[in-house]
């Protein structure tokens, strides 16, 4: 037992160190995102100009918009972007104890990236008056009730008599996360040519547009889901160790799946209706993580919100960059880095029973 202990106190102090680093690492990341682009601006220069306000008169005016108005709405928006796709990533495989469940695989990002498809392309005709009343909370309102009507019908379908089947709402989330792509498939064959080009580019993912009215728009969503996700993660905790286990430790299995699923509905339809699909993001950083900090949730959350939003900052500076004045889709970029590092994570562990 004494050896026990000792091991859970040193796994805490390199959680605990690791949070640290993590925070340290999305400092630097917000920082550089902020002076980093096709105007190159100094630290020091960022620093004073957000020390001084929007209204300051220390630096020149072009400095403070660069800063105020254009890179750092940007800059909050994809961290909270970043941050929930890697936290509900760490949810999901937590929940339904499977490394590759993550919003995208179980038809959660298909169903909000249907919804939001929806709203682009009707608002001027069905979904008119629904456009009208909503404004700009129309998309991420739309993109969450996606989201989670899908979650919905993949919780209904794989839960009988009170008890659910992980394996039947992982198979049930694949279905329809085809029809709901079969769905947008349609909407995009119907769209005309402006509304084509601008879906084409949505759904390759990218932070291109971001300003502070749609900053408002999705961030109490996402950041909801970010201050709650903590409070799930003992229950996840037992929950990998299996239902029946769980519950005998005292969780209540079916009150934390509910939880859980309303969160990653929150964060992911807000995600994706102001950045587009953007993958690999919630299946990488948990991985990553679980590697170096360990599995126990209460650490793997937090510390997947931290490592989420620097990986995304650090992608869209390079997104920003590489071919300036033009910009590379996001999604791309996540994609070409994400995979190889899946991949390499698989043939680390392969043969071993990881979970």
């Amino acid at each position: 037992m004494p050896r026990a202990t000792a091991l859970s106190g040193d796994r805490s102090a390199r959680a605990t160190i690791g949070l640290g680093v993590l925070a340290a690492l999305l400092a630097t990341a917000a920082l550089l995102a902020l002076a980093v682009g096709p105007a190159m601006l100094s630290p020091a220069t960022v620093m004073r100009v957000l020390l001084d306000g929007p209204n300051g008169t220390t630096e020149t005016i072009s400095d403070r918009v660069i800063v105020w108005q254009i890179r750092l709405p940007r800059v909050l928006l994809g961290a909270l972007v970043g941050a929930s796709l890697a936290t509900v990533g760490a949810m999901m495989q937590g929940l339904f104890r499977n490394p590759l469940a993550d919003p995208g695989l179980i038809g959660v990002s298909s169903g909000a990236a249907f919804a939001a498809v929806a709203t682009i392309v009707l608002s001027t005709g069905v979904l008119a008056p629904y456009a009208a009343l909503f404004g700009i909370y129309a998309l991420p309102v739309a993109a969450f009730g996606g989201g989670l009507a899908a979650t919905l019908v993949i919780y209904r379908i794989g839960t009988l008599a009170g008890r659910s089947s992980v394996a039947l709402m992982l198979l049930a989330g694949i279905a329809l996360g085809a029809l709901a792509a079969a769905g947008t498939g349609f909407l995009i064959y119907m769209s005309n040519d402006e509304q084509l080009r601008d879906l084409t580019f949505w759904t390759l993912g990218g932070l291109g547009g971001a300003s502070w009215a749609k900053l408002a728009a999705a961030a109490p969503m996402m950041v909801a889901a970010l201050v709650f996700a903590p409070l799930v993660g003992r229950g996840l905790n037992g929950v990998v160790l299996g239902e029946a286990e769980a519950f005998h430790l005292g969780v209540r299995v079916q009150a934390l799946k509910r939880v859980t699923i309303v969160l990653v509905a929150l964060a992911t339809g807000a995600a994706v209706a102001v950045s587009g699909t953007i993958g690999f993001v919630g299946i990488v950083v948990p991985h990553l993580l679980r590697l170096w900090l360990g599995p126990d949730h209460r650490y793997l959350l937090p510390a997947s919100a931290l490592f989420g939003a620097s990986l995304l900052l650090f992608a869209d500076m390079a997104a920003r960059t590489l071919v300036a004045p033009a910009e590379l889709p996001l999604g791309i970029l996540t994609a070409a880095i994400g995979a190889p590092v899946f991949l390499w994570i698989l043939l680390r562990r392969r043969g071993v029973a990881d979970y």
